[in-house]
């Protein structure tokens, strides 16, 4: 883009305005885009102070690009290959149609861009990741190998864990009377002991003892 086409675009740029239809801020169904006024007593179409310009040959902009994008390349709308034969890469560019599919669209694009061609629109189109569905073949297999089995061995597995959870139980108060048994000598022993205590008293208590004087019957002791 040359400078003289950049000094053109932006003059067309300061020189444009925005043209709105009138009434449009006073009633919520009408759009600000452009109307021409055809009132009688209209106020815009009288050109009267504050209701807005009316387009004009003043307001146009400058013939070297009119109708030009402002990168500087005139639009092409593009909807199929045959549209892309006999274009110049370097004033024209490419705009590819909204009813253009994906698939269409990639080849378009890409035939576009090999012949040197600007894409306005262009898309990264990505490819979306396939979901591999989960094989049940595990599931099937165990299957398969629970009914090759023969009844008895089934059978015999189910009643195994039965035997040894009963098991248990029975060889736990073996092992409590263990511990018990230790408990109930240390109390025999300390049942044992006040009775040797006894036996060593015993004959203190004998030592203690003295032979009673014999008395008559008139209260007189007798010697012995």
């Amino acid at each position: 883009m040359t400078t003289e086409v950049k000094r053109l675009i932006r003059v067309r740029v300061d020189k444009g305005a925005s043209f709105k239809r009138d009434g449009y801020g006073k009633k919520r169904q009408l759009s600000d885009s452009w109307r021409k006024p055809r009132g009688q007593h209209n106020k815009q179409r009288e050109q009267k102070k504050a209701k807005g310009a009316l387009p004009k040959p003043g307001f146009g902009s400058p013939v070297a690009v009119r109708g030009m994008h402002p990168s500087g390349f005139f639009e092409i709308l593009v909807s199929s290959l045959k549209d892309l034969e006999g274009l110049d890469p370097k004033t024209q560019a490419v705009r590819l149609g909204a009813t253009v599919g994906t698939r269409k669209r990639i080849i378009i694009q890409e035939q576009a861009v090999a012949a040197g061609l600007r894409v306005l629109n262009a898309r990264v189109v990505r490819a979306k990741a396939r979901k591999i569905p989960a094989k049940p073949v595990l599931k099937e297999e165990g299957k398969k190998k629970e009914e090759t089995k023969p009844e008895g061995t089934r059978k015999a597995e189910k009643k195994a864990p039965a035997k040894k959870a009963a098991a248990k139980p029975k060889a736990e108060p073996a092992e409590k009377a263990e511990k018990k048994a230790p408990a109930k000598k240390a109390a025999a022993k300390s049942k044992a002991e006040p009775a040797e205590k006894a036996e060593k008293k015993a004959p203190a208590k004998k030592a203690a003892a003295k032979p009673k004087a014999k008395t008559t019957k008139s209260g007189v002791k007798k010697n012995e």
